[in-house]
């Protein structure tokens, strides 16, 4: 299962799906549909059903219950788009094994075990990283490769389990997306977002996040020679 985590993760960063920050469209960026509609083919080949794709960029998908107490059912998040201002383009992934524990240089960055204190507990295990010059994307296509991968292990092993609900969304990093999210498609007693934290590590609470843009201006007109204007 590690081998089909891994190709899904690869597979998926190196999609641009960059959202932007100057668009009032949903999504911010057509190219993030590059990513919807292979999602969309793989949870065909799947066999899940009700798949839908909408016209914002938005996945719904359900997984049927192979059990016979379906009482409860639970929900997937996970967001498509990557951080704006950063190139998500040519995503060219490091493969590092059985990881040393020291700082780790890559083009234009090296990754320090004091800026980073947490890379000391990843010793002895695999690293993904970018190759320094572009975004790497695990912000969400780790979720989105997490939840894929689980689903190809339920529906090839036949692992008894509930009715799941998936839902993959668009412009998550700039705010926007949820606005349009379609709560009658996705239709769980429970939901859970796969989104950064530990692998043994579940949050019960979320944070609101706001920005703001703020322009300052001078209360006269500058002159070079003036040193109290600045």
């Amino acid at each position: 299962m590690k081998k089909i985590l891994l190709e899904n993760f690869i597979r998926y960063v190196k999609i641009d799906t960059m959202s932007s920050e100057d668009s009032t469209d949903t999504p911010s960026t057509q190219k993030q549909f590059t990513l919807a509609n292979l999602l969309v083919k793989e949870l065909k080949e799947l066999g899940l059903t009700e798949i839908i794709l909408t016209k914002n960029c938005f996945i719904y998908a359900t997984l049927p219950s192979n059990i016979k107490a379906n009482k409860k059912s639970i929900g997937l998040i996970a967001h498509m788009d990557t951080i704006p201002g950063f190139s998500g383009t040519n995503v060219n992934p490091q493969i590092i094994k059985n990881y040393d524990g020291k700082d780790i240089a890559l083009k234009n960055i090296t990754l320090t075990t004091n800026q980073f204190p947490f890379l000391k507990q990843m010793k002895e295990k695999t690293l993904i990283t970018t190759d320094g010059t572009t975004v790497l994307g695990a912000d969400d296509k780790a979720g989105i490769a997490e939840i894929m991968t689980m689903l190809w292990y339920f529906k090839t092993t036949n692992t008894p389990h509930i009715e799941i609900h998936i839902a993959f969304t668009p412009d998550e990093e700039i705010g926007l997306g949820i606005a349009k999210f379609d709560l009658t498609k996705f239709k769980c007693d429970y939901a859970y977002t796969v989104d950064g934290g530990l692998y043994n590590e579940i949050n019960y609470e979320n944070f609101n996040a706001a920005s703001a843009i703020v322009n300052i201006e001078p209360s006269r007109k500058c002159q070079k020679s003036d040193d109290k204007c600045q």
